[in-house]
């Protein structure tokens, strides 16, 4: 990874035409042969780039450019399209390499199925008296995420998102449809859960006679302390 900071201006020649004039900016050149032009504003994203594949070529500008002050160009070349990113450095304020080696890729903390093991395990706070019958009860229309037992034993589907919107509610819906017509189960209620459920996922719910519960991750993986909570 190249970063170098530098007073530049930016043209992108080919399908369309893009001009960014002269600031200080920053240019990041990826080891994949992506480059992409930030600015200290506008949150993540590059107010230009090029994607790979692409070739970085470092020339010397020619007369006319170097009268605008410019020391150095940048012709970042798509190797699919004709598009080109021409970077016209007047100044370089800071240039830095790093070797940032193989990224693991992202690992996505409380994802459904965390939800799912960490309910199962602790399936009370649906309720006193509540029981687990198991994970991924299989049904011909997919599996329902937790199938259990209320404390007067009734069956209880429940179906867990991490947002809770419509859609998981009509899911759970039609399990519960199709779950009613087993009669070693029935009579199936349903709860949806989640850890955050939209107000119109909770009307739709109530109007079909699902349960909604918000479901608070960090507590139940232990890492908050609700002791210490103002509110």
């Amino acid at each position: 990874m190249r970063l170098v900071i530098a007073r530049c201006s930016v043209d992108y020649v080919g399908r369309l035409k893009a001009h960014l004039p002269l600031a200080t900016r920053l240019l990041l050149v990826k080891a994949d042969g992506s480059v992409l032009v930030h600015s200290d504003g506008g949150s993540y994203k590059p107010l230009n780039w090029m994607s790979p594949p692409a070739s970085l070529r470092v020339s010397t500008p020619d007369e006319a450019d170097v009268e605008l002050g410019v020391v150095e160009q940048w012709t970042v070349q798509s190797a699919k399209t004709d598009d080109r990113l021409i970077i016209s450095i007047h100044e370089q304020l800071h240039d830095t390499s790093h070797e940032l080696g193989v990224d693991p890729g992202l690992i996505k903390d409380g994802v459904e199925a965390d939800l799912q093991r960490l309910l199962a395990e602790q399936i009370e706070l649906l309720g006193s008296g509540f029981s687990l019958v198991r994970r991924e009860y299989f049904t011909a229309i997919g599996p329902v995420d937790i199938l259990a037992r209320d404390a007067n034993g009734a069956t209880v589907a429940i179906e867990l998102k991490r947002r809770g919107d419509i859609d998981g509610v009509e899911q759970l819906t039609r399990y519960l449809e199709l779950l009613n017509r087993d009669p070693l189960l029935a009579p199936v209620r349903g709860i949806f859960a989640a850890q955050q459920i939209k107000p119109q996922a909770k009307v739709l719910a109530n109007d079909r006679g699902i349960d909604c519960i918000t479901l608070d991750y960090d507590a139940m993986r232990g890492v908050d302390d609700i002791g210490s909570r103002l509110f």
